[in-house]
C-alpha cells in the first residue's frame, strides 16, 4: 500500500477514516457534547484537517485514504490554533469548559523543546490490524530523524502505549483526568543521532 502526502482532495476521505475509526475513542467521548456527537466528531476532524493539519502539518495517507496520520512541526505558528478557537469550543458544545480544563493538564507534560507532534493517527476498522498505521506514521518519523528531532505522542486508550512503544516512543508521564476522564499517556522519543 502506497502512502503519500495528503491534499484537499483527500479531506472528505480522511475525515471518514478519522470519524469511523475514533468513534469510541475515550478522549473525544469525554471532549463532545452527546448530543449530536457523530456530527461533532466529523467536524471535529474536519476543521483539524483543513485548519490546522494541512496548512501548518504534514498530513500522510494511504491512497485509499483508510489509514491517516497528522503531524504537527516544530516551527508551527504558535497561534494557529487562534482563528478556529471559538470554531472548536462551539463543537465541543456543553463540554467545552471539560475540554479546556482537560488542556491544561495535559499541558503540563508537553515538552519544552520542539518536537515533532503526532497529532492524528486513524486506520479506518475495515483495514486495521494490517500494518496500515505502522506505515503512515511512518513518514513522519522519518521526517523528525533526518531533523534530528524528537517526536511526541499523546494517547488516551491504553491500548495505543504497546503500539507507539514499539515505534520508538516512551511513556513520560501518566495522568488520570479529572471528572472521571480517561488515563492520559504522554510518549516522547528521542532525536536520531544517526549521521551527526
Amino acid at each position: 500500500m502506497k502512502v503519500r502526502e495528503a491534499t484537499e482532495a483527500d479531506v472528505d476521505a480522511a475525515v471518514d477514516t478519522l470519524t469511523s475509526a475514533l468513534v469510541d475513542y475515550p478522549m473525544t467521548r469525554a471532549c463532545l457534547d452527546p448530543d449530536g456527537y457523530l456530527d461533532r466528531l466529523a467536524r471535529y476532524h474536519r476543521l483539524f484537517l483543513t485548519g490546522i493539519g494541512l496548512p501548518h502539518g504534514r498530513v500522510w495517507v494511504t491512497d485509499d485514504v483508510s489509514a491517516v496520520a497528522v503531524w504537527l512541526p516544530p516551527d508551527m505558528p504558535s497561534d494557529a490554533f487562534a482563528p478556529h478557537t471559538a470554531a472548536f469550543e462551539e463543537i465541543a458544545g456543553s463540554r467545552a469548559p471539560v475540554t479546556a480544563e482537560y488542556g491544561q493538564a495535559i499541558g503540563l507534560f508537553h515538552p519544552r523543546d520542539p518536537v515533532w507532534l503526532l497529532a492524528l493517527a486513524a486506520v479506518h476498522p475495515d483495514r486495521q490490524r494490517q500494518g496500515l498505521g505502522r506505515a503512515v506514521i511512518a513518514p513522519g518519523l522519518a521526517t523528525a530523524d533526518a531533523a534530528h528531532s524528537p517526536a511526541f505522542v499523546e494517547t488516551q486508550d491504553p491500548a495505543n502505549v504497546g503500539f507507539y512503544e514499539s515505534l520508538g516512543f516512551t511513556v513520560i508521564a501518566e495522568l488520570e483526568l479529572p471528572h472521571r476522564g480517561p488515563m492520559h499517556y504522554a510518549l516522547y522519543r528521542a532525536a536520531s543521532q544517526a549521521g551527526l
